[in-house]
């Protein structure tokens, strides 16, 4: 039986195919796609992070679906894709934080951090014997420098923004965002607007979602039914 051409290069996470794609990667990007919809917004004063917490039974118990998790007392992260890829790096990241406040005896800074687990995913697309992460963070927090907001990529890519989304309603979140974010918004509208980019991603579908907010009164944790 021939091969197919992707077949011959999506085996080895250390070969590139001829136009240049690493496909293990791609698919790893396919697993967050497949994840639920998770959407971050930056506000005047901290971040808002906002987790479809999609409960596929009522024998399930809601606190044992996570995907808001705290880092230090000033960052947190959300997450989309395979949550057990994403406890891994929300280990490190935790890891990395306090190793920074034992040696410098300071919070660590949010894009430090996020590009050192940027620069630990990107790893896991270079060596044979592993495979990338497949998962999706947002990291949001709130450093001497103001409120910051990365998104990771499961090739060790990150960029910064005001407001994002990943998982399966990134597009229709990303469209509600583009639509109505503005500068300086309050807690309580950031809030409701990352809300309304998840009710928008749902379509018309009623659950609960998971919120987290980092601000300089440090990180807490809401429930709320939409």
């Amino acid at each position: 039986m021939k091969m197919k051409p992707q077949m011959a290069y999506d085996r080895a996470i250390t070969v590139f195919s001829p136009d240049g794609r690493l496909f293990q990667v791609e698919y790893a990007r396919e697993a967050v796609k497949r994840g639920t919809t998770t959407v971050g917004v930056k506000f005047k004063d901290g971040v808002v992070l906002v987790v479809d917490k999609r409960i596929t039974s009522r024998l399930i118990e809601p606190d044992s679906i996570e995907k808001i998790f705290k880092i230090d007392d000033h960052i947190g992260c959300a997450t989309s894709g395979l949550v057990a890829d994403a406890r891994a790096l929300v280990e490190r990241a935790r890891i990395e934080a306090q190793i920074n406040r034992l040696t410098y005896e300071a919070p660590i800074q949010v894009k430090t951090l996020a590009r050192k687990i940027c620069d630990f995913k990107q790893t896991y697309t270079q060596y044979g014997g592993v495979r990338p992460f497949g998962t999706a963070l947002l990291i949001g927090g709130i450093d001497a420098s103001g409120p910051h907001l990365f998104a990771t990529d499961p090739s060790g890519a990150m960029m910064e923004y005001k407001a994002t989304a990943e998982g399966e309603g990134r597009d229709a979140a990303i469209t509600y965002l583009e639509e109505n974010y503005r500068e300086n918004m309050g807690l309580r509208k950031a809030t409701e607007m990352g809300m309304e980019a998840i009710k928008a991603a749902r379509k018309d579908r009623e659950g609960m979602v998971e919120i987290g907010i980092v601000s300089k009164k440090g990180f807490r944790r809401e429930y709320k039914n939409i």
